[in-house]
């Protein structure tokens, strides 16, 4: 019998934005414990890459191609995980997109539009679905990935800070709604996280990693499996009286 871990035995978990960093930390780390993962991205290699690596450790991983801005995108991903495994138990939204750091007034309409496209437009596509489909069921835990962005401003990144806050709107606004329907929704809030993007940021600018790093209490930047194991456990049921939180992942940075 596969030895998993008990925090999530036995849920299904859809996980967005799963092709990569925080969201294929969380395949990992939602398996492990016991979750069977249902993996939704634009990248369909990429996706089939980790499921055949979950399913070959002896973890239940499915996958389904998604584009969150598309709402019939978002439905299909949630009826793909309730058709293959019966039922949708809880949701980590990490799909999410940065955009080059550029002071406001220079700012095109271009990269407004297309962060907060996927930032704000895809969380609402996939809310709508996964608490239907939770609705139908049994309730279940929802955690969205904001950002220390959405709790702090960030300079020369105007559009992405005002749509973490429309994450952590968001968050709060479901949690409050939806309490007394047995359906929890809280948020994580990273730090700067060591994804694909962010080592090629650091890569492109000498001395940016050592510049930001000292501005952290912790003086590092996270773990995308960090980020994962906050999420892991916002929505397992250890977490059965909290909804309506957002977490900060951070090492200290909002509480400085």
């Amino acid at each position: 019998m596969l030895d998993t871990g008990e925090l999530l035995r036995d849920k299904v978990i859809l996980i967005t934005g799963a092709s990569s960093g925080i969201g294929a930390a969380a395949a990992y780390v939602f398996a492990r414990e016991g979750a069977s993962v249902v993996l939704a991205a634009r990248r369909e290699e990429r996706l089939g890459a980790l499921v055949a690596e979950l399913t070959d450790k002896g973890f239940e991983a499915s996958a389904v191609v998604c584009d969150v801005t598309r709402a019939e995108d978002a439905r299909r991903a949630v009826a793909h995980a309730t058709e293959r495994f019966g039922r949708l138990d809880g949701a980590f939204n990490n799909a999410g997109v940065g955009g080059d750091r550029t002071p406001l007034h220079e700012m095109g309409d271009e990269v407004y539009d297309a962060i907060l496209d996927t930032n704000v437009r895809g969380l609402w596509n996939c809310l709508r679905a996964e608490i239907g489909a939770m609705l139908a069921g049994e309730g279940g835990a929802i955690v969205n990935n904001s950002s220390v962005g959405g709790l702090v401003a960030i300079p020369t990144a105007a559009p992405y800070v005002v749509s973490k806050h429309a994450v952590v709107g968001f968050t709060r606004a479901a949690a409050d709604e939806y309490a007394h329907q047995g359906i929890r929704v809280n948020a994580v809030a990273p730090g700067l996280t060591r994804s694909e993007l962010t080592v090629d940021w650091f890569a492109r600018n000498p001395g940016l990693e050592e510049a930001v790093e000292a501005t952290i209490p912790q003086a590092r930047t996270a773990a995308p499996e960090e980020v994962a194991e906050a999420a892991a456990w916002l929505l397992s049921d250890r977490a059965s009286y909290v909804t309506g939180t957002v977490l900060p992942v951070d090492g200290g940075y909002v509480n400085r």
